[in-house]
């Protein structure tokens, strides 16, 4: 199963909104065939192992970290390809979540004589796939959001200079996060400042780049910025407040920003900001199914404040800017008292050279446990 778990990791950033599945096939102890599921619209895992098999399926042991389908979506139901491979007995680590198909392929096996195991490395597979069980059980993407910081908690100078809080391997983690996400989120101050590309480029140019989203309430991003121009397979879409009608000036840059193939939509705001609450069910309906928020700080503040952050990645550099007027992580009002602050379970730790990075999740959701 462990196995099966590695070949499905292959898969992170090419296959949502599908989950990450890897497959592997055992005959009298030996590994005859193994896949994952590659792409989107492509053969799914356990397809991939039996043809990797090539004959040698008949009589032998699936090991799959979800459980197969049995129903026609983009592609024919794996559990009638699984029976027609004469396979014996198929262990899984999870069941299916989507409501819609929840244990449907694992009693279709069963009651056609195929031994069904269920539960190994459970808790791996479900946080392999997390961001998959929240949107197939809400319909709203799993949130993420990162920052990289001083010691005493700055992620820029009082000047808005940010280059570089982190390392390079830190950085470049960050681009596996913006990789593995259906979109990347950030506000235009991140854009006004630091005028950032937010494209995934991992080594070897095969990085998958994230649709990226402004949050501007006020339709000022300069009409220079990157993220305007830039060429990719994945959009750019800026989330603007109720636009005046009457403003001519708005309406023509509008036009000019839409020229370029950028797409703007309008969302309610509350309290002069983006309803980010709102917005979730609107990149949801979208098909977005991950979301990477990567600030700055009134983002990151609004967010929390939201309640739409489900795991966090903080970097801390080994680094003390030594003031009160610096950019914080977090901007906004906060609890009156400790009480009130946001509980993070499952902490994590990690070190990028000398960047510590923690790892967690916002509260007790129980998003990964089905």
């Amino acid at each position: 199963m462990k196995m099966a778990l590695q070949l499905a990791r292959k898969g992170r950033g090419h296959t949502s909104p599908n989950p990450l599945v890897g497959a592997v096939l055992v005959k009298d102890g030996t590994v005859v065939g193994k896949g994952y599921h590659k792409k989107l619209g492509g053969p799914h895992a356990e397809i991939e192992a039996i043809r990797n098999a090539k004959g040698l399926s008949g009589g032998a042991t699936l090991y799959v970290n979800l459980e197969p389908c049995n129903h026609f979506g983009r592609t024919a139901p794996c559990s009638d390809a699984i029976l027609e491979a004469g396979i014996k007995r198929v262990v899984i680590a999870m069941r299916d979540p989507n409501p819609d198909v929840k244990g449907g392929g694992a009693a279709a096996l069963e009651k056609r004589g195929v031994a069904v195991t269920l539960g190994i490395c459970r808790e791996d597979a479900e946080k392999l796939n997390e961001a998959f069980i929240k949107y197939v059980l809400t319909r709203r993407p799993f949130v993420t959001a990162k920052c990289a910081a001083t010691l005493d908690g700055r992620i820029a100078t009082r000047t808005g200079d940010s280059k570089w809080v982190s390392g390079e391997r830190s950085r470049r983690f960050v681009h596996r996060l913006r990789h593995a996400s259906d979109a990347v989120m950030v506000g235009i101050s991140t854009v006004i400042r630091d005028d950032p590309s937010l494209t995934a480029r991992l080594p070897g140019g095969k990085g998958s780049d994230p649709i990226r989203i402004i949050l501007d309430t006020h339709l000022s991003i300069p009409e220079t910025a990157k993220v305007l121009q830039i060429k990719s397979d994945s959009d750019t879409l800026l989330v603007v407040g109720e636009m005046s009608g009457s403003d001519p000036k708005l309406l023509e840059k509008r036009a000019k920003i839409e020229q370029k193939n950028v797409k703007i939509i309008q969302s309610p705001v509350k309290n002069n900001l983006i309803d980010l609450d709102l917005l979730m069910n609107r990149l949801g309906a979208m098909g977005i199914s991950s979301l990477l928020i990567e600030g700055g700080s009134r983002v990151l503040g609004s967010a929390l404040s939201a309640g739409i952050v489900d795991k966090i990645f903080l970097f801390y550099a080994p680094k003390i800017l030594g003031d009160d007027d610096g950019i914080p992580i977090c901007k906004g009002m906060g609890p009156e008292s400790m009480a009130g602050c946001i509980p993070v379970t499952d902490i994590r730790f990690r070190r990028f050279d000398e960047d510590v990075m923690i790892e967690g999740y916002i509260g007790n959701s129980g998003i990964r446990r089905i």
